[in-house]
């Protein structure tokens, strides 16, 4: 029996739901995962902290990467903040093996938005 891999310190797995931890850069260049930072996922955003686009921009940006609906993903923490934690519900097997691919590669794989 092969042994239980640990998810990556900004993962966390409860039941069917995920926890992921995130530490965002508004206002970057272009919307991408760009790996770890200290015990989070690295997400930059185009979007600008002003009136929750940010918020609203990370939560499109990983429903359109991980395939989810737009009410899987709720804010549970951060909501004014750079760093934030996010709850996955009922996620597919596939979205936990996809996340943990970024934290594999100092390259992680690139976001790619239009392929749903």
């Amino acid at each position: 029996m092969p042994p239980i891999e640990a998810p990556p310190p900004y993962l966390r797995v409860q039941g069917d739901d995920l926890y992921l931890r995130v530490h965002v850069q508004p206002g970057a260049k272009a919307d991408a995962i760009s790996g770890c930072h200290g015990d989070a996922l690295k997400i930059r955003l185009r979007a600008r902290p002003v009136d929750g686009a940010a918020n609203t921009a990370l939560s499109a940006i990983l429903c359109a990467t991980l395939r989810l609906k737009g009410s899987q993903i709720t804010l549970v923490q951060g909501e004014s903040a750079r760093d934030k934690v996010l709850r996955i519900r009922a996620a597919p097997a596939g979205v936990q093996t996809q996340l943990r691919k970024y934290a594999e590669s100092s390259h992680p794989p690139a976001l790619n938005r239009d392929d749903r």
